[in-house]
Order: structure tokens, then C-alpha cells, then sequence
């Protein structure tokens, strides 16, 4: 392509001068266009992930069960036991469906599923993790509409269900909703397939869907703030056609059987160019590809076109030579396009033509990240608003004259609510795996067919604890998350993260990034759960702010049978409620103190990780031994939402009595971490009250269920039936009053 390359155009491909120098000497000359259309889209953030990469390997990456490398594969993969593994990712989607709601959710998720089943195992649950600002506000209701229908529309056509997840709603989302999918599979031990090329002359295959110029730019798109001008970008945000998906899905999971696969690879971020570049620098390799082979559903696409379109689900698939009519018989059976537009080199680089004329001759390794990409070393400071937040005194704070009511608009607020009008839309039953329909469990429980084991699934993350601080906050995001998968009766085995922070060229917003990745590194060396892999989102940012700091966690648990799960809920009247942990005198970053009181900065709440490792040894033991019946773990809102939550599905209630030397409000509403409430049949307390002391485990007796009655200090607050109703009525009630 004839065109004078300056460093305004590499400018205007959002490369920094730098850059723009560093590729001149890694070629040893001037860049076409295409090549640097190739650097562009494989050094963006998104990509490269040049910002973070030095922070991630201070990560804990080995574990026991590791099956493969974190970061190595398309999604990280942990033996399970019985001959079969579990793989699992999570990424963002947030800039676009921060345009496009709905095509930007639904190609995230679509995108995720893939990463799985390109390593060979077939997806049997979703999960997401979603934020949004001021629901009150007719921006905020349209983008939550488009991206809960987008998630729904492509997971229930593809047919794996969404079984669990979390919505969160705050100012700070208004510009930047995030939206952020996981996808969990189940594959059989030495059925996984690589994203590796090998073999000199093995034919290279484009597989899927025809290439459209929607999503051209979209890892480069990721890699900048939202503004006023991003809707102009919209065709970088990608289409996604379930359906065409769930035939690559069967196609791909079928040619693997042939035994013809050398290696494969989703088109995600970034297109062919990246599914060639990292395909080949992981098997010290090149390729050469004949771009014109490709197919395309729309004529005369150019070379650069071509190399970063990120239309979906299509994959790379390098073939064993020989074998090739196995590949085409299966493609062909599904009805999908299947091309053979290359061949593998061993001299690693990659060669681009279009009608026999060289588009662009690049080295594959210098593209890559943990190859040639920058790897950049960033400032950070402490945020200034960081003084407020340690100047917060509680003590100035007055107690409610009416608690009661305090409760009532507590159930209320949207963060708390039941969020029914969301998975209410999603098919949470297709695939016969989900084990959590008869009763909650903290975290989703699914059947790890064909085994008889079961996984427990969850994503956690309370992003004002961690603007609050960042390193603690990125310790608790870790420790709910293992809460939730104890509490359901699993033992934690692994993480995967979403990290989804501001701009990361800020030093502010950098020492958010830092610390929370410390703190989570801290918990999950803590707590055995390595980290598997994920994805960074920097730029959750717009000329009014940055977003909270959002480290998503996705963790996986095991469970040898899904008989071995506890659920949340009261079982019957009469039943004891135990409160596992210490109460504590701590409003900090509460729901309460946030919304109710309106103060922004405050501390995060009490957190001790031996204290928290502690509460979950205990839990498990009691699980393990059998003396309750019900474990729920206190989060937003506090303890009286959550005795609520436990009574809410066997319309059962309870009456407790608040400890007299604390402040009312931090007992009832108070968010201090490390606690769990259980119930216990009458004839149970002795060997429940047995196991905690002989663990040196603090823990109350607060009183006792109820057929229906809600009771605290002896007053009547009403019927359980009625608070469930507020509950589940306030989110749909501000919908249809906005």
C-alpha cells in the first residue's frame, strides 16, 4: 500500500513516538501501513497490556492442579480429578457496550465461550460480573436493558446457562458501564488442544464465520477513555450471530477428534493478526498467508482491513499436513466456511500477500506480549482523596432514631435489591448442569459431567472497598470470593480476574491498579487459588472521572459430589442462627453509610486475612461434619439483609437480640468482613458450638428462625413476606417510575 508513514500517522493509530521509533528499529526500517496497522492493534493496551504486565507476573501463577501456564493458553485449565479438567476466563467487554449495549455484550460473552472451546472443552455455564450508574437515570436504564438482553439473547441461543453473577450500581459507572463474562468448561484429561503453531509446512485454515469490516480498530478502540466522540467508533464494536456459534462450537469440538489439530486459536482482539502472531511466536515459527483466501462477506477489503477486522466466530487452525480433508469433511458437515490460507514457516516471521503481492513481512515475536511489546514501567502516587477517606470518624456519625425504617430503605437500594429482572432473562437451566435451582448456595453449584463432581462458581468484587483501599479491597474481592465458594460447600481452586481500572498514564489511578493486585496477590497466595489468567481494562475513564477500581474475580471451587453443597436458607423454625466471626463497632464504606447517609469517603471495613482464613476453616469443618443447615456470608448490607436473604425462600423469618455494647447500626448494617451465618437444628448446637470452640473460632448465638415473624430485640418489624416484597419489587418499581 503506497503511503508515506510519519509519525503523525502512527499518531494517529494511537501510538506514542516511542513506539513509533522502537518499531523502526525492531524492522531495521520505515513500516507500510499495514505494518503498522499490525503494531498498532498487537501493542494496545488491550493487546500487549504494556501498562500491567510487569505488575501481573508478581502474581501467584502455580498451583498443584495447574494444567497448563497462567496466561500460556486461550483460558487457564485445573485438574479436577477423574481424568478431566476445568477451564475458565474471564474478560471485559466494557467500552463496547458502553456504545452498543446490546452487540457489545453479547459478543463479550459470545468471545469467552470461545476462548473455551478452543481449547477443546465444551462450555457448561456463564457467569458475569456488571456495573452501571445511577439507576434512576434514563441513560443507565437503557444501557442495562441492551446489555442484559445482549447476555441473554447469545447465551440462551448458544445454549449454555448463566448461572450466576453480580449487578452493581454507581455514579461512577454512568459513562463506563462494565461488562465483564465468564465462560467455565469441562474437558477430558489429553483432549485440550494449544494456541501453538508447529510444523514446517502444516497448511494454516481459517474456520467460521466470513470476515465483515465490523470491529476493525477494536483492541485499539479498548485501549482509550470514553469521550464525547467515542460513538463514533461504533464500528469498532462487533456483531455476533449465536447460532453460527453454537455450529463452531460442535465443528470445532468434532474436528479435534480427528486428531488432525496441531493447534488452534480463537480471532478475538485484534483478528488474524493476532491469532498468527501469537499462535506463532509460541511455537517459535512463522507463517505465510495469503490474505485474498480469506472469506469475506463484504467485497474489496484491503490488506489492513483484512488483518484487524474482529468479526466473530471464526478461529486459526493449523492443520496437520496430509489430514486436511478430515478438517474440510467436518467444516463442511456444519455447514461453515473453512479456507486453507496458509502454511506454517520456521523462519518466525509472518508474511502477508494479497494476489501474490507482499502486504506486510513482520516478526511474530515482536508483536506479542512476552515477545517484542513494550513492557512499561508507570508512576504512581496516593490518591489525594485517599485523606478524606482516612479522616472519616465514625464517632461523628449519629445513630438512627429508627432503625427499622433504616432497614427498609436498605432493602431497597439497588446494589441490595434482588436483581430478579435481570436473570429472570437469562436461561439458567439449558445443559441440565445447573445443581443450584432447588435452593441458593452463595456461589452457583453446576455438575461436572460426566464426573460425579460438582464446581462452585462465583465473581466478586465490592468496588468501593477497594477505592476506599485499594491493597485491602483487592484482598476482600479474593476473600469473598472463597467465602462464597466455602460457604456453598467447595473447596477454592483457582481465580481468574477481570482488572478494570482508569488510565492508567494517571499516577493516581496507577496506585489503585498496584495495590489491588498486591492485595490480591496477597489473599491468593493465602488461600492456595492461584491466578489462571484474565484480562486488563484500563481507560474506564471520561473527562469526568475514572471509574471505582474494579478488580472482578472469577474463582472456581470443587465439591466431590453436588450432595456435599450448602445452601443460604433457613430450613425450618425453631432453628438456632449462629453468627460465625466477630461483630464489630464498623460503618466503613457501607451500603448504609454510602447511600443512606450519603458520605462518599470512608475506610474500607474491617478486614484480617488470618481472620478470614480462620472463618472459613471453620465453615468448611462445619459443613464437613454435618451440623448445619445453611451458610450465608454477611456482604453488602450487612447482617440484617442478610438474615433476611436466608429466610427469603422458605418465607421464613427471625428473631434475634443485638449485643448491647455495640452501635446498633454497625451490628444490623455494618459491612465487616469475615463473617457467616448459619442455622442449626436445636439438637445440633452442642457439637456446632463443639467444633468452633475447639478451632478457637469466634462466634454468637443471635437467636433463633421463625415461621415468619421478623423480631429484633423483641419488636415486631413486620412479616418476612413483606420485606421480601419490597425487596423484590425495587428495582423494577424504579424502572417503571423512570
Amino acid at each position: 500500500m503506497a503511503m508515506d508513514i510519519t509519525l503523525k500517522t502512527a499518531q494517529q493509530l494511537r501510538l506514542t513516538e516511542e513506539e513509533f521509533n522502537l518499531i523502526i528499529e525492531k524492522l531495521g526500517r520505515m513500516p507500510n501501513f499495514n505494518e503498522l496497522c499490525a503494531f498498532s492493534a498487537m501493542w494496545s493496551e488491550h493487546c500487549s497490556y504494556k501498562n500491567s504486565i510487569k505488575w501481573l507476573k508478581t502474581l501467584p501463577r502455580d498451583g498443584a492442579r495447574m494444567l497448563v501456564a497462567a496466561g500460556e493458553e486461550n483460558a487457564g485449565l485445573m485438574d479436577i480429578g477423574d481424568g478431566y479438567g476445568v477451564v475458565f476466563k474471564i474478560e471485559s467487554h466494557n467500552h463496547p457496550s458502553a456504545i452498543e449495549p446490546f452487540q457489545g455484550a453479547a459478543t463479550g460473552v459470545g468471545g469467552i465461550h470461545r476462548d473455551i472451546f478452543t481449547m477443546g472443552a465444551r462450555p457448561i455455564a456463564a457467569l458475569n460480573s456488571l456495573r452501571f450508574g445511577n439507576l434512576a437515570e434514563a441513560k443507565t436504564q437503557h444501557l442495562l436493558q441492551g446489555v442484559v438482553h445482549g447476555i441473554g439473547h447469545y447465551g440462551n441461543c448458544f445454549g449454555v446457562p448463566t448461572v450466576g453473577g453480580e449487578i452493581y450500581f454507581e455514579q461512577r459507572y454512568h459513562t463506563n458501564p462494565l461488562v465483564n463474562a465468564m465462560s467455565v468448561g469441562i474437558v477430558k484429561a489429553g483432549e485440550t488442544v494449544s494456541a501453538t503453531a508447529l510444523g514446517k509446512g502444516n497448511p494454516v485454515f481459517f474456520v467460521g464465520s466470513a470476515t465483515g469490516k465490523d470491529g476493525i480498530g477494536g483492541a485499539s478502540f479498548a485501549s482509550a477513555d470514553i469521550t464525547a466522540d467515542s460513538a463514533e467508533d461504533l464500528p469498532a464494536v462487533q456483531v455476533g450471530d449465536p447460532f453460527q456459534e453454537k455450529k463452531l462450537l460442535e465443528a470445532c469440538l468434532e474436528v479435534i477428534k480427528t486428531g488432525a489439530v496441531v493447534g488452534m486459536q480463537d480471532m478475538g482482539a485484534a483478528g488474524i493478526i493476532c491469532s498468527t502472531a501469537e499462535m506463532s511466536a509460541k511455537g517459535g515459527v512463522g507463517m505465510r498467508i495469503d490474505l485474498d483466501k480469506v472469506p469475506t462477506r463484504q467485497a474489496n477489503m484491503k490488506a489492513w482491513e483484512l488483518l484487524l477486522s474482529e468479526s466473530q466466530e471464526r478461529m486459526l487452525m493449523v492443520v496437520e499436513k496430509g489430514k486436511e480433508g478430515a478438517v474440510l469433511a467436518v467444516f463442511a458437515k456444519w455447514d461453515l466456511p473453512c479456507s486453507n490460507i496458509g502454511e506454517v514457516t520456521t523462519d518466525g516471521m509472518l508474511q502477508f500477500f494479497m494476489h501474490g503481492q507482499l502486504e506486510a513481512h513482520l516478526p511474530a515475536f515482536e508483536l506479542v506480549l512476552g515477545g517484542g511489546a513494550p513492557q512499561n514501567t508507570r508512576a504512581y502516587t496516593p490518591p489525594a482523596y485517599l485523606a478524606q477517606v482516612q479522616s472519616f470518624d465514625q464517632s461523628t456519625v449519629p445513630q438512627p432514631a429508627d432503625l427499622q425504617a433504616v432497614a427498609q430503605q436498605l432493602v431497597a437500594i439497588p446494589n441490595i435489591a434482588s436483581k430478579r429482572m435481570v436473570y429472570q432473562q437469562y436461561d439458567s437451566m439449558v445443559g441440565t448442569v445447573n445443581a443450584s435451582t432447588n435452593a441458593p448456595s452463595d456461589a452457583a453449584i453446576v455438575l461436572a459431567k460426566p464426573t460425579q463432581k460438582a464446581l462452585a462458581l462465583t465473581t466478586d468484587c465490592n468496588s468501593r472497598y477497594v477505592f476506599a483501599d485499594p491493597y485491602k479491597g483487592g484482598m476482600i474481592a479474593v476473600a469473598e470470593a472463597a467465602r462464597n465458594i466455602v460457604c456453598s460447600g467447595g473447596q477454592p481452586l483457582g481465580i481468574t480476574n477481570c482488572l478494570n481500572f482508569g488510565n492508567p498514564f494517571d499516577p493516581e489511578i496507577y496506585y489503585q491498579f498496584v495495590h489491588a493486585v498486591t492485595g490480591m496477590g496477597d489473599a491468593c497466595r493465602r488461600f492456595d487459588t492461584p491466578v489462571t489468567g484474565g484480562n486488563v481494562s484500563f481507560y474506564n475513564q471520561n473527562p469526568d472521572g475514572a471509574v471505582y477500581p474494579t478488580p472482578t474475580i472469577g474463582m472456581v471451587g470443587l465439591l466431590d459430589s453436588a450432595e456435599d453443597k450448602m445452601t443460604l436458607n433457613f430450613k425450618a423454625a425453631g432453628d438456632i442462627i449462629v453468627l460465625v466471626g466477630q461483630s464489630r463497632n464498623d460503618i466503613n464504606s457501607s451500603e448504609y453509610l454510602h447511600k443512606i447517609l450519603g458520605i462518599e469517603y470512608s475506610p474500607a471495613p474491617h478486614f484480617d486475612l488470618e481472620e478470614e482464613v480462620l472463618v472459613q476453616n471453620s465453615i468448611a469443618a462445619l459443613i464437613k461434619n454435618k451440623v448445619i443447615v445453611s451458610a450465608h456470608d454477611a456482604s453488602e448490607g450487612g447482617l440484617f439483609v442478610t438474615l433476611l436473604e436466608s429466610g427469603f425462600w422458605n418465607d421464613l423469618g427471625f428473631s434475634i437480640t443485638t449485643p448491647t455494647e455495640l452501635r446498633q447500626d454497625a451490628f444490623l448494617f455494618g459491612e465487616a468482613q469475615s463473617r457467616v451465618l448459619v442455622s442449626v437444628a436445636p439438637e445440633m448446637l452442642n457439637p456446632c458450638m463443639e467444633v468452633l470452640k475447639a478451632a478457637s473460632q469466634p462466634f454468637e448465638v443471635l437467636g433463633t428462625v421463625t415461621s415468619g415473624a421478623v423480631e429484633v430485640n423483641n419488636q415486631n418489624w413486620g412479616q418476612v413476606a413483606d420485606w421480601k416484597q419490597r425487596y423484590d419489587s425495587a428495582i423494577e418499581n424504579l424502572m417503571v417510575a423512570h
